[in-house]
């Protein structure tokens, strides 16, 4: 697989990119089908509908997949129909709970980019798929290494951001972390070359995270439905609201960020719950 590259344009006049990430919507078939006490489709509905009032200006979406609970086309469909109303262009990659080729048909007959590198002036964005067939962790096949080589060599001057589901780096879950990126030093030690600003961000712990690790900042992001309690060793459900996260790329390398969410008390899980 080689880079499917589309420009990522800037929306501001002094050259800042901005994007805004949705990740794990877990959509079923049924509009009303809920995950652990959640309407998935109507707390995603309720985080579009603020995304709405804060999405000026911004310049890409990417959605880092699990963006269907049940894997059928029907919740793929109710997913696009969702992002037409946001103005910006839509990227996808897919999650561990997406069943790749439904997703795959129901996002290009929609006319939803397939495009895994959004190259600017100053920034490029690498979608990578590490989806590992019937499991839970991640993993990232030769081909997708090799689109990283790809990038860094062609554009060794661009800072990266680069975008996964599964997280790279712990989050501090015991229970979590065990569903990792499995290879994620294969991808370190390619970004660990790269002399540009590095940040990699990811879905799949539905809880917000932001640290530095080796010079690259590891961000992850909530939900728009349920959230996992922050650093739990064991599968427990937090409080906090379904959300979304916009960030800002500067030409100069800089990231700004911030998690938006619903108000609190939106959309309260099942905390009786024991697993997921």
């Amino acid at each position: 697989m080689t880079l499917s590259s589309v420009p990522l344009g800037t929306h501001a006049c002094d050259g800042v990119a901005e994007l805004s990430q949705i990740t794990d919507t877990h959509l079923f078939a049924d509009q009303n089908g809920d995950l652990l006490g959640v309407p998935t489709w109507h707390s995603c509905r309720a985080v579009v509908n603020a995304m709405k009032e804060e999405l000026a200006g911004c310049d890409a979406i990417l959605a880092t997949g699990d963006l269907s609970q049940d894997q059928s086309a029907e919740s793929y469909q109710h997913f696009v129909a969702m992002m037409r109303e946001l103005a910006p262009p839509v990227f996808w990659l897919p999650g561990n709970h997406d069943e790749a080729p439904v997703m795959q048909a129901e996002l290009d007959a929609a006319g939803v980019s397939q495009a895994n590198h959004l190259l600017g002036e100053h920034w490029q964005v690498l979608l990578l798929d590490s989806q590992a067939e019937g499991e839970t962790c991640g993993r990232l096949s030769d081909e997708q290494l090799a689109m990283v080589d790809e990038a860094l060599a062609t554009y060794p001057h661009h800072h990266l951001l680069v975008a996964v589901h599964h997280q790279a780096v712990p989050v501090g879950c015991a229970w979590l972390d065990q569903h990792n990126l499995r290879n994620a030093e294969a991808l370190k030690t390619r970004l660990a070359r790269h002399r540009a600003s590095t940040v990699v961000l990811c879905g799949h712990v539905h809880q917000g995270f932001d640290q530095v690790f080796d010079g690259i900042r590891y961000l992850a992001s909530p939900s728009t439905c349920i959230q996992f309690k922050p650093l739990s060793d064991e599968f427990a459900l937090d409080y906090m609201a379904p959300g979304w996260r916009q960030l800002s790329l500067y030409p100069d390398g800089r990231l700004s960020t911030r998690v938006w969410r619903l108000p609190p008390n939106a959309f309260v899980p099942d905390f009786s719950a024991r697993g997921y």
